[in-house]
């Protein structure tokens, strides 16, 4: 297993659509293996491969003791509705209030290739909307009011500017 680098906000890798995954094979499953790995050691309860620098329609999640590898996935049904706070390990450091749905229906593939359809409700619900929006280049400030978003985008600039 590999400790992979987590992009932070504003790279532009965050902003490409993820592509579709159309090979299942151990170089995948190593991905994903790699990605539990790192996401283990950054804290986080899931990763979107783009938040690797990878272009691709893969998301890993584990929260409390359910782990989730998910390929090609979508989103299908949503219903409710609830604000809580939110992180982002490409956001470091940021928690916000963002409304997303408390029951969601979403269909995937897993690392061998099999097809899933689950109902997930509430926290983990919300986990795998926040996880699947990074696979289509929509990141935690693109739920913000204009004006909040305006003011992070300028911290995590500045912010990426000092470790350069």
């Amino acid at each position: 297993m590999a400790l992979l680098e987590v992009l932070a906000y504003p790279n532009p890798v965050l902003r490409v659509t993820a592509d579709s995954v159309t090979v299942f094979d151990d170089k995948l499953r190593k991905l994903i293996s790699d990605m539990w790995e790192t996401m283990y050691f950054s804290k986080g309860v899931g990763l979107a491969a783009p938040q690797i620098g990878l272009s691709m329609r893969v998301v890993v999640i584990d929260w409390e003791g359910e782990r989730y590898a998910l390929v090609n996935p979508r989103i299908v049904e949503e219903e409710g509705e609830e604000r809580c706070e939110e992180g982002c390990l490409s956001f470091p450091g940021i928690y916000e209030e963002i409304t997303r749905s408390t029951k969601i229906k979403v269909l995937y593939q897993d690392e061998n290739s099999i097809e899933h359809d689950d109902v997930i409700e509430g926290f983990l619900a919300r986990v795998f909307s926040h996880e699947i929006d990074h696979l289509d280049a929509k990141l935690l400030i693109d739920h913000l009011s204009p004006l909040k978003k305006t003011f992070l985008k300028k911290k995590m600039e500045r912010k990426a500017k000092e470790q350069e």
